[in-house]
């Protein structure tokens, strides 16, 4: 098989976030690469050595900002500037794909960055996707824009190719170069280049997609089946609760079957686990078909926060609080532990019916930030544990290592309702748990 020549390539990555900028840092070990994002104080952030998501190798990024000093043909630079774009000949984007309000797809910033990119696209260049989207989102609604932008036609002018992302943030162990990733290409020469171009800086090589809407379909499918079978582990912890058993024995009890996997209850939220069934939902139903399972499955990890502040609330009446004006701690507002990213947290949805019933909410997660939660949720975190405060009830949200050595003993000893989401708390001092 000849080896596909990427000697020539030189690379944008637009969108330096969670997945981008280690795709930036890595690319520019060996290519000429242009970090592109279009909020400043983030592409300032990272020229001054910081990166507030925890993912990037900072000193892999100073050492690739270092070799594009030294030599101006390989190595990373950093920019605000779309003009920077056109120098490049192949875009990597990794831009956010959200929902909005009403669970549909926000495609806002994916035909954006493609606009962007297309304004500054010649002939011969290839746009790689990498944001998470429905199958056939990328030749039905992303190359229609760059069409328009550049004046250029599809697989004449320029191409394209899929290559979903895997990052899984606070990982350590499954890192950007650990991973095996899928790629595909608008045509079978440009899927060669594409999947060559990953395979270049991977340890663990690639899976070659027949074509872009098997990759993009891929993707969407990893994270809803996920999503399925946690939500089914969470209906199965909301009748062991009316049956007045713990899941997670049953679980421990079910678990001894060989073929049984052992999902945990939990609430869903993050980047993709809670946005990706929309994806494929929305694009089942522009077909004509209504999907039962993977929305049952949305409504039912939808309400578990409800459930949890509900649990609570009755634990606390049990042991005779007053609920309105009761102080309440919460443990960790972050969607994963030991990780600062807050995207989709469903932590804060609990904290809300909790404060609908009248209770003073403290949230306290020395990994999140403040600025953020503030922002994108309207909470005030807490910036220490007021050990003085009498507390009704502590919530265990998120298992950061932090709270693992947190005094719950000293809570529980004044009547305090010990609730553990996450099943980490010593089961002795929990009054209940998911």
């Amino acid at each position: 098989m000849q080896q596909t020549d990427l000697s020539n390539r030189t690379i944008a990555v637009v969108g330096l976030g969670y997945v981008g900028l280690p795709l930036a840092i890595e690319y520019g070990k060996k290519y000429r690469v242009t970090g592109f994002d279009v909020y400043e104080p983030r592409v300032e952030e990272l020229k001054a050595g910081r990166d507030h998501t925890m993912e990037a190798d900072l000193a892999g990024m100073k050492q690739a900002r270092a070799l594009y000093e030294k030599t101006h043909t390989i190595g990373l630079t950093l920019t605000s500037d779309m003009k920077e774009l056109e120098q490049v000949n192949t875009y990597i984007v990794t831009v956010p794909t959200p929902i909005d309000r009403f669970n549909n797809p926000d495609l806002t910033p994916l035909l954006k960055a493609s606009a962007t990119i297309g304004k500054t696209l010649r002939k011969g260049d290839i746009v790689i996707y990498e944001s998470t989207v429905y199958p056939g989102c990328t030749e039905e609604d992303c190359v229609p824009v760059l069409e328009r932008e550049s004046g250029l036609k599809f697989n004449k002018d320029f191409f394209c190719g899929y290559s979903p992302e895997r990052i899984n943030p606070g990982d350590k162990v499954n890192t950007l170069t650990k991973i095996k990733k899928i790629t595909s290409g608008s045509t079978p020469e440009v899927a060669d280049i594409v999947d060559a171009l990953y395979n270049s800086i991977l340890e663990n090589g690639t899976h070659r997609a027949p074509n872009m809407k098997v990759a993009e379909a891929a993707k969407a499918v990893e994270n809803s089946q996920r999503d399925v079978n946690i939500s089914f582990m969470n209906e199965l912890a909301l009748i062991c609760d009316r049956v007045g058993i713990d899941t997670n024995d049953v679980i421990e009890a079910a678990g001894t079957k060989w073929n049984f996997l052992k999902y945990r209850p939990g609430l869903v939220g993050g980047h993709c686990i809670s946005v990706d069934p929309y994806y494929l939902a929305h694009k089942a139903k522009a077909l004509g078909y209504d999907p039962q399972v993977i929305l049952s499955g949305r409504a039912v990890n939808n309400s578990i926060a409800k459930f949890i502040a509900d649990k609570v609330l009755k634990l606390m009446i049990q042991k005779d609080h007053k609920i309105k004006g009761a102080n309440i701690l919460m443990l960790g507002v972050t969607f994963k532990e030991n990780c600062p990213d807050c995207r989709n947290t469903k932590v804060v949805d609990i904290a809300t019916e909790l404060e609908e019933f009248g209770c003073n909410v403290d949230i306290y997660d020395p990994w999140a930030s403040k600025e953020v939660v503030k922002h994108e949720y309207g909470k005030e975190l807490t910036d220490k544990i007021d050990e003085n405060k009498r507390y009704a009830a502590i919530i265990a949200c998120v298992s950061h290592d932090e709270f693992k050595t947190f005094d719950f003993a000293k809570y529980k000893a004044d009547n305090a309702v010990i609730y553990d989401v996450k099943n980490f708390v010593d089961r002795a001092l929990v009054d209940g748990r998911l």
